[in-house]
């Protein structure tokens, strides 16, 4: 039997550490310059040629992003996204053995307003990144995340998806794209920003009010993390971008990993860890880093001169327990020190999850969490783990009678006079609801139902929204989207028994 207090460091074999000295595992002649791993070293030229193999090899296996598709790269000046546009930079040169065949644009999203950066600091940092971008020749973009408050509301709606493209068509593309460039050379693009968009200073109070509203660390970092996202699905269909690519390694998606299961993304992982993810419809946001180690990326940017520039983020120069994602990061990384294989179990495991859950690109757009857009788990049977909490929870909240309740009362269309006038153009005719007996117009049903919003959020963003003092500070595109999957919900019900079920229509 194992005892608490036995120490078993004794009778563990220590794995020999390699040398310098040793010679490559690869080619067997010159000296190592690199360990990756126990066992694995690698000198300076076969270190690279494995680094580039690795990346090209993970985009042409899955074979997603066809020859002539716009791709947009989301750097962030880390290393992991900058390492991730040398690849491409270097898989478009003349000289690649195996070139890619798409067509990159760059993307960087400037959050120095939510963590109090000055206009000059980040106009700096603007100017170092974009200095970067240049010496690539691929058209670049930069956008500010308050720009994000300006959304429009089909973000968070379902998008139609492009016909799928079978695999027995990549090598027809392939063919159709070398007699296009043959025939005419490209240039590249002049579209590109210069220097930071003017942002109003009402917009970043805002955006700060918003992140602040969350009470925890833990909520302002999935609150932060799910506006920088649609900001880039917006950004990508706007230019007309099919793919994003971001620069997710495997040690980053093996906290990630960790760090949803215990946000209660567990229904999500899938699209949140996987090489693609499909939930946006017509985007589709791709990781070809994820194979990579940080440990890797810091050896290769080193060895090879690959600059990057940093960026502070709400968790810099925090303690270990500031938050559900800093702790588990510092768990992830302090157990790979002991345990090399630690990250790569963890990445490896997150392959073979699977969930009974409805696919989200599948699923209907009513069927979808308004900040996440992965399709709903809380469509469960009584019997559940979900259920007993939403019991338990509605329980605590019960109020005695006499007691000073908080929660602002939603307002009942049925029962409320119209505060407007009728949603019929112009307001001179009735919409004819009143006549049926509804006791009012139906713009009274465009009053916010705040307090309604989590019946269209996910378990998890359910959370974020709970953590959060007000959710009026939420933008107002999420808001009008709210309004308006809560009217056509109360259509259905108004209009449910004129419905045919499935299965009841003629033949």
């Amino acid at each position: 039997m194992c005892q608490v207090e036995e120490d078993y460091r004794d009778g563990l074999e220590r794995v020999e550490v390699p040398s310098v000295s040793k010679k490559c595992v690869k080619c067997k002649e010159a000296s190592a310059a690199v360990v990756i791993r126990a066992g694995d070293t690698y000198c300076r030229g076969c270190f690279k040629e494995y680094f580039i193999h690795k990346f090209r090899a993970m985009l042409g296996k899955n074979r997603i992003i066809f020859p002539g598709e716009k791709v947009l790269l989301a750097v962030s000046g880390g290393p992991s996204s900058c390492s991730m546009l040398s690849q491409v930079r270097e898989g478009l040169s003349l000289n690649a053995h195996k070139k890619l065949r798409f067509s990159p644009g760059i993307i960087y999203i400037d959050e120095g307003g939510v963590v109090g950066q000055t206009v000059e600091e980040r106009r700096r940092t603007v100017a170092e990144l974009q200095a970067m971008f240049k010496a690539t020749g691929f058209p670049f973009h930069t956008v500010a995340l308050e720009q994000v408050l300006d959304l429009p509301s089909s973000v968070v709606a379902m998008a139609p998806s492009p016909s799928e493209q079978p695999a027995s068509n990549y090598k027809e593309a392939v063919g159709h794209f070398l007699q296009s460039t043959s025939s005419s050379r490209s240039t590249p693009q002049d579209e590109e920003q210069t220097s930071l968009p003017e942002v109003p200073e009402a917009h970043t109070h805002f955006l700060q009010q918003l992140i602040g509203s969350a009470k925890t660390l833990t909520a302002r970092q999935d609150l932060l993390n799910t506006l920088r996202q649609h900001l880039l699905v917006h950004t990508a269909r706007t230019e007309g971008y099919s793919k994003v690519m971001l620069g997710d390694n495997c040690t980053r998606l093996a906290v990630k990993l960790l760090t949803s299961i215990t946000l209660g993304r567990g229904a999500q992982l899938a699209q949140d860890t996987g090489f693609s993810d499909a939930r946006y419809g017509d985007i589709t946001l791709v990781r070809p880093m994820r194979d990579y180690s940080a440990k890797e990326i810091a050896y290769y940017n080193h060895m090879f001169s690959v600059a990057s520039v940093f960026t502070p983020s709400l968790d810099t120069k925090t303690t270990d327990k500031a938050s559900i994602q800093r702790l588990t990061e510092s768990f992830v990384t302090k157990l790979q020190e002991d345990f090399p294989s630690t990250v790569s179990t963890i990445y490896r495991t997150s392959e073979k999850l699977q969930t009974t859950c409805r696919s989200s690109a599948k699923a209907e757009p009513s069927e979808k969490c308004l900040l996440c857009v992965c399709a709903l788990d809380t469509a469960v049977e009584n019997a559940s783990a979900f259920q007993a909490t939403l019991t338990s929870e509605q329980l605590s909240q019960t109020k005695y009678p006499g007691a000073a309740g908080t929660e602002i009362p939603r307002q009942n269309p049925e029962s409320s006079a119209p505060s407007g006038q009728c949603c019929s153009s112009g307001g001179a005719e009735d919409c004819g609801r009143a006549e049926r007996g509804g006791g009012g117009c139906c713009s009274s049903a465009k009053e916010p139902e705040t307090t309604d919003l989590k019946s269209l959020l996910c378990y998890s963003c359910q959370l974020t929204l709970k953590d959060m003092s007000s959710v009026e500070h939420l933008p107002q595109y999420i808001l009008s989207e709210a309004q308006r999957r809560q009217r056509r919900s109360q259509m259905r019900e108004e209009i449910s028994e004129f419905l045919l079920e499935d299965g009841e229509g003629g033949d």
